[in-house]
């Protein structure tokens, strides 16, 4: 199933430890139409770097967020949130890309200068900008 022209519902679901822990990974209808606006966000992106994106990790269960290590309030669990690389990019450069390009999000982090976290929310977006170097905490901003 489609959710925008280039990402498709499997490739927001899929998870390699929901398939070795033989946990259910399969979202309701109300993340599935979460997943179509964080997919219309990647649409943005891709668009914006002109090539395609992988996404590392799309929804996660609450079991699988929880295998993990996931927060417990994290946006995956609600189908608001993405870990995306883009080939050719840096994920720094990525993040930095993004966080100038206007596109709309909640929370953009630069994960363990590893791959850009893009968070949505059901309300206001805060266009928060973070990075985590370490498993200790998050800094403000993209640094």
């Amino acid at each position: 199933m489609n959710l925008t022209e280039h990402f498709t519902l499997a490739e927001m679901t899929i998870s390699e430890t929901a398939v070795r822990q033989g946990i259910d990974n399969t979202p309701s209808l109300a993340v599935i139409d979460n997943l179509k606006l964080t997919a219309a966000t990647l649409e943005q992106i891709r668009t914006l770097v002109g090539k395609p994106i992988i996404v590392t990790s799309g929804y996660r269960s609450p079991a699988v967020n929880k295998a993990v290590g996931g927060a417990s309030n994290s946006a995956h669990v609600l189908g608001l949130a993405a870990d995306i690389n883009v080939p050719g990019y840096t994920p720094k450069a990525l993040a930095n890309l993004i966080k100038d390009s206007g596109i709309q999000f909640d929370q953009l982090i630069l994960e363990f200068d590893r791959w850009v976290h893009v968070g949505l929310a059901a309300g206001k977006l805060r266009n928060q900008l973070l990075t985590i170097r370490t498993g200790t905490g998050y800094m403000s901003g993209i640094v």
